[in-house]
């Protein structure tokens, strides 16, 4: 039986409709985390370390600054070993942890995530950590916070008040040795969970015998609790 031009043609938008229907619901779908539009994107922040965001489940790295790595040591101008990467990320939660951030993305890096400049809280957050001293201008990368980290430094703000190797030096050369116990004082065990959660167990608790440290995996001892929650470790319930 012969078949009409005008049935085959009919046939072929309906095709065409329904290849262009199932393009958009793909792409809407791609969107339903992050709201994108021509050249960023908006949404809450989940803060990963100090210049590292989640911005509405895209993983994005803050352009032209660094800061110290979660598991890096600085030292006190006492000489003591201080878990500053992990006061950075703590300090950097709390502040920024659920706030919306609009981002502007840049570029994308050899991890594969998003380079960004963000806005939160209506100021750019590289201004605020450097300005504060949270994290350093990254000149390689882009200018933007030279200035601001000099004004920093001179003012002795946050990182600029300790002995540490930069976070880039810190990644190439490795973690540098931390002797487990200080003059046998620091038996407090700060364990992180397999979710990555910083759980920390002093004597006496429940699970503080069969905890073992791995330094290696950015776990730690600390002196006191209040250095350990300085650091972001919360107290085991048990």
């Amino acid at each position: 039986m012969a078949v009409s031009f005008s049935y085959i043609a009919r046939r072929w938008r309906i095709a065409l409709l329904f290849t262009l229907g199932i393009a958009a619901l793909g792409f809407s779908g791609g969107n339903l985390q992050a709201n994108w539009s021509g050249v960023g994107l908006s949404g809450p922040i989940r803060v990963i370390d100090g210049d590292t965001f989640e911005v509405a489940g895209i993983k994005v790295r803050l352009h032209a600054i660094d800061a110290p790595e979660s598991d890096q040591i600085c030292e006190t101008k006492q000489g003591k070993d201080w878990a500053c990467g992990g006061w950075v990320t703590k300090v950097v939660s709390d502040r920024y942890s659920g706030v919306t951030a609009n981002c502007e993305a840049l570029d994308t890096d050899r991890y594969g995530r998003t380079v960004a400049r963000c806005t939160a809280l209506g100021e750019d957050v590289g201004t605020w950590l450097v300005r504060e001293g949270m994290a350093f201008a990254y000149p390689k990368y882009g200018a933007d916070y030279v200035a601001l980290e000099r004004e920093a430094a001179a003012r002795d703000r946050g990182l600029h008040a300790v002995k540490m190797q930069t976070p880039e030096q810190h990644r190439r050369l490795g973690k540098p040795e931390i002797k487990p116990l200080v003059n046998g004082n620091c038996k407090i065990k700060g364990n992180m969970t397999a979710k990555g959660d910083r759980i920390y167990h002093v004597p006496g608790q429940k699970h503080y015998d069969k905890t073992r440290i791995s330094l290696n995996k950015g776990e730690l001892w600390f002196c006191s609790e209040a250095e350990a929650r300085a650091a972001g470790w919360r107290k085991s319930r048990i």
